[in-house]
């Protein structure tokens, strides 16, 4: 039966992203609530178990609908499958669950619902809401999604949110229809890349607090996989995003504060790091016109970098439709 919210009837999917979960999927699959339409589990080429275990499942319960890859493609290859099952099957709400039994699904129908009662096309689970709870999560994991967070968010432009790098979130079917799925990463970076899109779909984005769970499960990310190759995805597309936002679709006083704003940090910097090196190697002082060119420079470009800062914050989403 379809889920009701004030009198409309929602149509909901679940995608499940399975990779090497044979000792998590059956609960995980079974802690689904039975009001939800459509639960779609995506065996992305699992070496294990996974496979045999969501097809027994399908068997004893209609709305289980696998999908499996004969190729290994990544939790965003798994997604993008899992989306477009939704899509033909008609849902109006898709939701992510992971496999591995680190979300709660008993956070489903808060989300759906507050997905249905808000303005917004994109609810995203925050678990950095809980200081009681948040102290669960590993030490490495909560300073490296905090970091990575904060770039995500230059990257994208959703300043309002936290914990971006969240994989736990239900969007609308207008939204997940304007995105490009073929931009969207097939591995780990999945996820950024989601809210990177969504920002050219103007979609409106709200967080929503809930703990991580965290067992004897063992991830399938690798740290020095993230830290060598997130920040570089992320640099190129902070790049076109400002580039879109601020020298394509407009040009506005922003645009002059990055126009001067880098040059003359930039120019500070090295002018000052050049001519130190040559004084220090004389072993004479620097002229104090030198120092003051140097130092204005890196002042005057910083101050400019901070204004644009605190521009984009405040700016808002530009590819916003207003209701």
């Amino acid at each position: 039966m379809p889920y009701t919210f004030e009198g409309q009837e929602k149509t909901i999917a679940v995608v499940v992203p399975c990779y090497r979960v044979a000792g998590q999927i059956n609960t995980v699959l079974a802690s689904i609530p039975t009001w939800i339409d459509h639960i779609i589990p995506v065996e992305d080429c699992s070496p294990d178990e996974t496979g045999k275990l969501i097809d027994e499942a399908a068997i004893g319960d209609p709305r289980i609908h696998p999908v499996h890859h004969r190729k290994n493609l990544g939790v965003g290859g798994a997604m993008v499958s899992g989306f477009r099952s939704a899509l033909q099957l008609e849902a109006d709400i898709i939701l992510k669950l992971d496999g591995d039994g680190q979300m709660d699904s008993a956070f489903i129908e808060p989300m759906v619902r507050k997905l249905c009662s808000s303005s917004c096309d994109f609810v995203k689970g925050n678990r950095f809401h809980d200081r009681l709870r948040i102290s669960n999560m590993p030490v490495i994991r909560r300073i490296g999604n905090m970091g990575m967070g904060f770039l995500v968010k230059m990257a994208s432009g959703y300043w309002n949110i936290s914990d971006p790098t969240n994989g736990y979130f239900a969007i609308r079917r207008e939204t997940l229809e304007k995105l490009p799925l073929e931009r969207l990463s097939p591995r780990f970076f999945f996820e950024s890349s989601m809210i990177i899109e969504l920002y050219y779909t103007g979609a409106r984005i709200k967080d929503m607090s809930m703990p991580a769970i965290y067992g004897t499960e063992k991830s399938n990310l690798s740290v020095w996989q993230t830290l060598f190759s997130f920040p570089g995805k992320l640099a190129k597309a902070f790049t076109r995003r400002i580039v879109l936002r601020y020298f394509v679709c407009d040009f506005n006083i922003n645009s002059m504060y990055i126009l001067f704003g880098w040059p003359l940090f930039l120019f500070g910097v090295i002018f000052g790091l050049c001519k130190w090196i040559h004084y220090a190697g004389m072993q004479t002082p620097a002229p104090t016109g030198t120092i003051m060119i140097a130092v204005l420079s890196v002042v005057l470009g910083f101050q400019m970098l901070l204004a644009s800062v605190q521009y984009d914050i405040t700016a808002g989403n530009p590819f916003e439709q207003n209701d």
